[in-house]
């Protein structure tokens, strides 16, 4: 790792003069911001990707049950286009992204809306929806042109952005000193609940504020289901524990960082082989057929493909015909769960979301 920052240092130093003049341009008012009418709450980070937005977001959607209607907003990432539209749960990925299709089976009441530009996103969404309560955004810290009523930034307990670097000596995408602009951060991923002592020190290596809040989030697995299509819809078939245990599982991902989800799987399952793709990887025909060879062969015994809902997303449509129609096909879900205080990370999200005036 220090080698890697020592041989890049040029590259990243080049990086963060940019940034800085970026966001100097934005907070001098040279560059415009727009502060929608509406309550926005933008869960963003400072790395490449795998600090639990996705979820943090539905975790959000949960707190306001209820509150009708709100609306989410993402870029749609790996979809193809940059137009704003409103997505259905029969979209497929390359239409809408794979993690608002999965976002809007998750909540059917909730609207969920793609667009590149954010603000022009926003506007459309206002139209669309004269009395929408809230916009949810999901990567949307580095939108400087967006002034969002409430930030939240999500750091992972594994590679907190404090110990990190600009890319490419690290995987920072953004300026460290950029966090103060949270209201709220949130250290993902966490093992356990940390005791008072580290969460205190956990405020110190982040370098928070005294009024920034300062949380920290689990992953609660969900019980694993069988999935199949028909007539555009996703139907799903709980399992036991013991329908698992007796299998062998190939374990296909495409996500940022597998390594929790691998070692939960591995404690499922009779074992594991896992195939391991690039975040939001587009599947192919022929990513299929080699994913068929090594099904074929990396176990005797019953087996079945396991992934993760966002992945299913896009594996699903490639999923027909051949081999694929006698191999059971299983997701395993996912929840971030507040550790600390989550009654206070849901007076935050609630407060904000009450009678809200358009400019502070």
């Amino acid at each position: 790792m220090l080698l890697r920052r020592i041989l890049f240092a040029p590259i990243t130093l080049l990086l963060g003069m940019a940034l800085k003049l970026r966001h100097a341009l934005y907070d001098s008012g040279v560059f415009r911001r727009t502060r929608p009418t509406v309550p926005t709450i933008a869960i963003g980070n400072l790395a490449l990707g795998g600090t639990g937005k996705t979820p943090l977001l539905e975790l959000v959607l949960r707190v306001l049950e209820g509150v009708h209607p709100v609306a989410t907003l993402s870029r749609g990432y790996g979809r193809e286009g940059t137009d704003i539209h409103e997505v259905k749960a029969t979209d497929s990925a390359a239409l809408s992204g794979d993690e608002p299709v999965q976002v809007k089976r998750h909540f059917p009441d909730a609207r969920v809306f793609v667009g590149a530009d954010r603000v022009a996103a926003i506007v459309e969404i206002q139209r669309a929806l004269p009395d929408v309560r809230a916009v949810v955004l999901d990567d949307a810290l580095q939108h400087r042109a967006l002034d969002a009523g409430l930030n939240i930034l999500l750091t992972t307990w594994q590679r907190p952005y404090c110990d990190d670097a600009l890319v490419p000596a690290g995987r920072l995408r953004d300026l460290r000193d950029r966090a103060a602009a949270a209201q709220a951060v949130v250290v993902t991923k966490c093992p356990a609940l940390p005791d008072l002592p580290t969460q205190q020190r956990w405020r110190h290596r982040l370098g928070l504020r005294s009024d920034q809040h300062l949380f920290f989030a689990g992953i609660a697995y969900d019980r694993p289901t069988r999935i199949s299509t028909g007539a555009g819809q996703f139907t799903h078939e709980p399992l036991k524990a013991s329908d698992l245990a007796a299998n062998h599982a190939l374990l296909v991902t495409g996500i940022a960082d597998p390594a929790l989800l691998l070692a939960h799987v591995s404690g499922l399952v009779r074992s594991v082989s896992h195939a391991s793709f690039p975040d939001h990887h587009a599947f192919s025909a022929g990513d299929m057929e080699d994913l068929a060879g090594r099904m074929a062969k990396f176990a005797a015994g019953p087996r079945m493909l396991i992934t993760t809902e966002k992945d299913a997303v896009r594996l699903m449509p490639l999923l027909s015909g051949g081999p694929w129609d006698t191999v059971p096909v299983v997701v395993v879900g996912m929840q971030a769960v507040i550790l600390n205080e989550p009654e206070r990370f849901a007076d935050l999200i609630r407060h904000h979301v009450a009678p809200h005036p358009a400019h502070r």
